[in-house]
C-alpha cells in the first residue's frame, strides 16, 4: 500500500512543452500502423471470427507478415498455438425451483435467472441442492478473508454478492475501497466456488457493483458460448438472480429479515444455511473445434530464456445482424489497431539493435468470447511463466490525435506503472489511474490472465486529454465511439481515420519493452496485489 501511495502522489507532472516531439531513436512507423489496420479491418477479413473463414484469413496473414519481417516461429517450428474450444448451446429448463420448508416457488427463465455451465456434458442439474449464502464468494488471505469457511461444500450450492467487500463500504482501507479487485469479478466467484467443491453458484445481481444492468446478463448467459475445455473443477451450473429473485429467495430462507448485504462486509464473515433448496436442469448442445494464437518472437542475445510478452487480440464478430445494411463487424479500432500495434513494433524491434532478453508477439483468439486465447496460453504456456518479464497488452486504441495523458488500467498493482510513468515522461506526457475503476476494466482484457499467474502487465493508453483537443471533446470523441461503434459494422477504417495518437501510444510500449529488454531487473507487484503471491 505504501508503494501504491507512493506512485499515486507522483501522478501529476508538470509540463516542459505543449508538445510530444521527442525524437525517437526508433520510431514505430504509423504508415505502418494504417496499412495492417486497413488491411484487418477490410471485408475481405470478414469480421474476424473464430471458427470461420475469416479466421483462417487473418491467422495466414499475421503468420506471413511476422516472416516478412524475419521474426521466428515462437512455438517450436511453428507460428502457431492451437487452441481447442467448445462451443456450448445450453437450454436451462423454464423454471428454477426454490423449495423449503415454507413450501416452494418457482423463478422464470431469463426473467428472473439465467443458468450455464462450463462442463462438456450434455445434461447437467442441480436437484435439491442446499443454499448456502458465501457473502461475496471470496478466498483471500493477503486480507484475512474466507467466506468459504467451515463448510463441507459437497453437494451444496453458493449463494454470494457481485463486487467485492470495499464497494460503496465507505472504507478505503477495505480491501481497495471503491476500486474493484480480482475477487469482485464474475469470472473468479465461479471459480472459487469450483475450488471449493460445491455444486453450483448463484450470484445476485445488483446494477452498480455489476456495472451493468439485467439486460446485460440476460442477453450475455443465453445462446451459444466458446469455453477452453479444462481439467481445473467445474461447477454443475453457473448462475445469475435477479436481486428481485435473491429478496424473495432469503425470505423464504433462515435469513428473512436479515440484511444479507451488511452482514457479508464484516469481517470474520461465516457462511450461512439457508435452510433451502435449489432445484434446475440445463440441455446442452456440443461443438468442438480449434482455433489459434499467432505466436512469433525475437531471440535474445544474453538472457535469450527471459521473454518480454505483447499481446493483442485478432478475433471480432465476424458476420452478424445487419445495422444500416451492413452485417460485417470489422472491428478496427477492437481490436485491429492492437494486431496491427504487434506488427508495427515487431518492425522497429528489427529496425534496431538486437535486445538482450527475447521479445514474444502473441496475437491471441476468442477475446471477445471471455479472454479464451491467452487463457488457453496461460494454462499452457509456450516460455517459461517465471522467466516471463512482463506482459504489455494492446487493445483498442483510438483517439482524435497525440494525447498528453497515459491512462493506466490497473494503476498501482506494479512496478510496471514506474516503465510507463518513465516512457511517458519522455514523451511530455503525464499518468493517470483508470477513473472508472470500480468497474474492473482490468480484468477485462488478455493482460489479466498473464496477471494470474503473476506475469507484471501494462494496459494503457491515451484516452483523457488531447494535446490539441480538451478534456471534453476527449470525452465526447470516446462517448461517441461507444455509442456509435463498439461492437457495430461502423467500426471500421479509412482514408481519415487519425493514428498520430495510436502511433504515441505505441511508441510509449516500443520504448517500454525496449528497456525491459536491454535490462536484467523483474518488475515486481507491489505489496497488496492479489496478484503478488502468483510470482513468488
Amino acid at each position: 500500500m505504501k508503494n501504491y501511495l507512493k506512485i499515486l502522489a507522483t501522478v501529476v507532472v508538470i509540463f516542459t512543452s505543449c508538445k510530444s516531439d521527442t525524437k525517437e531513436a526508433v520510431e514505430v512507423n504509423q504508415t505502418t500502423i494504417g496499412k495492417h489496420i486497413e488491411r484487418l479491418a477490410s471485408d475481405d477479413f470478414m469480421g474476424r471470427k473464430p471458427f470461420t473463414k475469416g479466421e483462417v484469413i487473418t491467422v495466414n496473414y499475421l503468420k506471413d507478415e511476422f516472416e516478412k519481417l524475419g521474426l521466428l516461429p515462437g512455438n517450436g517450428d511453428s507460428f502457431y498455438q492451437d487452441v481447442p474450444m467448445v462451443e456450448i448451446t445450453g437450454t436451462p429448463s423454464e423454471n428454477m425451483v426454490i423449495s423449503g420448508k415454507k413450501g416452494k416457488f418457482n423463478l422464470k427463465a431469463l426473467k428472473d435467472f439465467v443458468a450455464t455451465t462450463n462442463k462438456v456434458e450434455e445434461n447437467v442439474s442441480l436437484k435439491n441442492s442446499e443454499l448456502v449464502f458465501a457473502g461475496y464468494g471470496i478466498v483471500a488471505p493477503e486480507y484475512g478473508w474466507n467466506d468459504y469457511e467451515g463448510i463441507d461444500w459437497k453437494g451444496k450450492t453458493a449463494v454470494v454478492l457481485i463486487n467485492d467487500p470495499g464497494f460503496k463500504s465507505g472504507d478505503s482501507t477495505l480491501f481497495k475501497g471503491n476500486e474493484m479487485t480480482y475477487y469482485g469479478r464474475w469470472t473468479y466467484k465461479y471459480e472459487e466456488a469450483a475450488r471449493q467443491g460445491a455444486a453450483g453458484l448463484i450470484i445476485i445481481h445488483d446494477t452498480e457493483p455489476a456495472s451493468y444492468g439485467w439486460n446485460v446478463i440476460e442477453s450475455g448467459w443465453s445462446g451459444a458460448r466458446l469455453i477452453i475445455e479444462s481439467d481445473a473443477p467445474q461447477l454443475n451450473v453457473e448462475s445469475w438472480v435477479s436481486g428481485e429473485s435473491a429478496t424473495k429467495m432469503f425470505d423464504a430462507s433462515a435469513m428473512k429479515g436479515k440484511d444479507y448485504k451488511k452482514i457479508a462486509r464484516k469481517k470474520g464473515f461465516k457462511p450461512v444455511l439457508l435452510a433451502v433448496n435449489v432445484s434446475v436442469d440445463i440441455k446442452n448442445n456440443i461443438k468442438k473445434d480449434v482455433s489459434k494464437n499467432v505466436v512469433a518472437m525475437i531471440p535474445g542475445t544474453d538472457r535469450k530464456d527471459e521473454y518480454i510478452i505483447y499481446s493483442a487480440h485478432w478475433d471480432h464478430f465476424g458476420i452478424g445482424k445487419p445495422i444500416d445494411g451492413d452485417s460485417i463487424y470489422n472491428g478496427a479500432v477492437d481490436n485491429a489497431s492492437g494486431t496491427a500495434g504487434l506488427l508495427a513494433i515487431a518492425e522497429a524491434f528489427k529496425k534496431g539493435k538486437a535486445p538482450k532478453r527475447s521479445i514474444v508477439f502473441l496475437a491471441v483468439t476468442g477475446e471477445e468470447q471471455g479472454l479464451l486465447g491467452s487463457a488457453y496460453y496461460v494454462a499452457y504456456p509456450i516460455f517459461n511463466p517465471k522467466k516471463s518479464v512482463a506482459n504489455i497488452n494492446i487493445d483498442a486504441l483510438d483517439s482524435p490525435g497525440k494525447m498528453k495523458d497515459l491512462t493506466i488500467t490497473g494503476f498501482g498493482q506494479s512496478e510496471m506503472d514506474e516503465y510507463a510513468k518513465e516512457a511517458a515522461l519522455k514523451q511530455n506526457r503525464y499518468i493517470i489511474p483508470d477513473p472508472v475503476a470500480e468497474k474492473g476494466y482490468f480484468f477485462r482484457s488478455d493482460h489479466f490472465n498473464f496477471a494470474k499467474i503473476g506475469i507484471p502487465a501494462l494496459y494503457a493508453s491515451g484516452s483523457y486529454e488531447g494535446f490539441e483537443k480538451s478534456i471534453e471533446e476527449i470525452k465526447a470523441y470516446n462517448d461517441s465511439y461507444r455509442k456509435n461503434k463498439y461492437h457495430q459494422p461502423s467500426d471500421e477504417y479509412n482514408a481519415t481515420t487519425e493514428l498520430s495518437g495510436v502511433q504515441l501510444d505505441l511508441q510509449l510500449f516500443f520504448n517500454v519493452g525496449s528497456k525491459l529488454a536491454n535490462e536484467d531487473y523483474f518488475p515486481k507487484w507491489y505489496d497488496g496485489s492479489e496478484f503478488k503471491a502468483a510470482r513468488e
